[in-house]
């Protein structure tokens, strides 16, 4: 989407925003210079052998003893792994149900999240990317990977007043098409009421990345509802407006219903080696941080 310039400006050193900490658990093989451990040889500290200085000419690395030990009198220089950057992706659901909350819309609970994202991975200098999607993936929501943060935190704060229409989350089907073929971390964020089915497929062409669940759900979607009465629901990915006869026995179904919904959603993540993360209440950076702790190895 085109955004004014001048707004960046302000946003240089968004301090307000929460960060959290993030590891990954691969070595990458990017060439720029980061806090990772890779596969690309440079001026790091892992020690991983030797080779001859014809094999690699770097004079600095020459080491004498090995030299001196050699028979054949050749020049050795040690060989070190640098530390590389690795790119990070938030990808939002921008489809009807996330315009959904009581005291606050599951999409404005999604920009924040993706804020802190985007302030953590310029902490960690790594590049950062977002990309939302409905029905389709959005060209007009797509903000590609780069080491200067602003304009994806400038999408953010555009997003938190974005009001999605009444339109589905088909749009994951194609998300592969737009990241890079390079392993990428990514924050996949959506209240996932899309089809199991079609959510099983999609996650079978993101094996490439790490992916990162971020279940948005609200208590008023299911348990905050009146036990007697009558209630009118919005269906939000079509706008289909049904009133409704609350009875205890009803309310304590839909209650079941979702609590249901909720296993087989974090059944099929597993089932992909993709701990999901449930948010449901406030925003928790400090969380997002104790996830990786316990389920991304350093």
């Amino acid at each position: 989407m085109r955004l004014p310039h001048h707004k960046a400006d302000f946003m240089s050193e968004p301090a307000y925003i929460k960060e959290f900490s993030y590891n990954i658990g691969w070595r990458n093989r990017g060439r720029h210079p980061g806090r990772h451990a890779s596969t690309q040889r440079g001026m790091g500290m892992e020690f991983i052998g030797h080779t001859t200085l014809l094999s690699y000419p770097d004079p600095r690395r020459i080491d004498l003893r090995q030299t001196i030990r050699d028979p054949m009198e050749q020049v050795y220089v040690r060989l070190f792994n640098q530390k590389s950057a690795t790119p990070v992706f938030a990808i939002c659901d921008l489809s009807g149900s996330m315009n959904f909350g009581s005291k606050e819309r599951k999409i404005r609970k999604a920009a924040d999240i993706v804020e802190s994202i985007a302030q953590s991975v310029s902490r960690n200098a790594d590049p950062f990317g977002f990309i939302g999607f409905d029905d389709v993936v959005r060209e007009d929501w797509i903000s590609t990977a780069s080491f200067k943060p602003h304009r994806a935190i400038e999408m953010a704060e555009h997003l938190k007043e974005f009001h999605p229409g009444t339109t589905t989350g088909a749009g994951i089907a194609d998300i592969w098409r737009y990241l890079p073929r390079e392993r990428s971390l990514i924050f996949l964020i959506s209240d996932f009421h899309m089809p199991l089915e079609q959510l099983e497929a999609s996650l079978a062409n993101l094996l490439r990345h790490h992916i990162i669940p971020v279940v948005l759900w609200d208590a008023d979607e299911y348990k905050d509802m009146p036990e007697f009465g009558i209630s009118a629901v919005t269906d939000p990915e079509t706008g289909a407006r049904r009133t409704l006869f609350l009875r205890k026995e009803y309310r304590e179904r839909i209650v079941a219903a979702f609590e249901a919904r909720r296993a087989a959603i974090y059944k099929l993540f597993m089932q992909f080696d993709m701990p999901p993360i449930f948010v449901e209440g406030a925003y928790d950076a400090d969380a997002f941080t104790e996830y990786f702790h316990q389920f991304v190895a350093a």
